[in-house]
């Protein structure tokens, strides 16, 4: 079964709007995806959140589970994405599959060839927020 994504409320109100701004954008898909998982994700305070928890600027380390290989990427808002530094964009189809999961989370991320199995194995959230 499929864990239940968690947000911040900071983080949540940010990716609606991303989304109502992404309606008719190449990412339609992709967006669509990410407001069915905010639909059914749970919304924590800020201070409560685990740190563990994949957001919006977390560095990721995830593992297809069936190919044992490992892929270390930083998720990261659309304007920023640069696949050559590992920038995923918040709309992308892997970063919407793993967004609000946690470490030791297993996911599916749907692929034109099929559904790969991703494993969360460690995540990193940098307090580079104005504190």
């Amino acid at each position: 079964m499929k864990p239940i994504p968690t947000f911040c409320k900071t983080d949540y109100h940010f990716l609606r709007e991303l989304i109502s701004k992404s309606k008719n954008s190449t990412n339609a898909k992709e967006a669509n995806q990410l407001s069915q998982e905010l639909d059914r994700a749970v919304i924590s305070k800020e201070s409560e959140l685990d740190n563990s928890v994949i957001r919006i600027n977390s560095y990721v380390t995830i593992e297809d589970v069936k190919a044992k290989k490992q892929m270390k990427i930083q998720i990261v808002l659309p304007s920023f994405a640069d696949l050559k530094q590992s920038k995923i964009s918040i709309l992308a189809p892997l970063s919407v599959a793993i967004i609000g999961f946690k470490e030791n989370d297993e996911v599916d991320w749907e692929l034109p060839a099929g559904i790969k199995t991703l494993k969360i194995v460690s995540v990193t959230n940098t307090a580079e927020e104005n504190s």
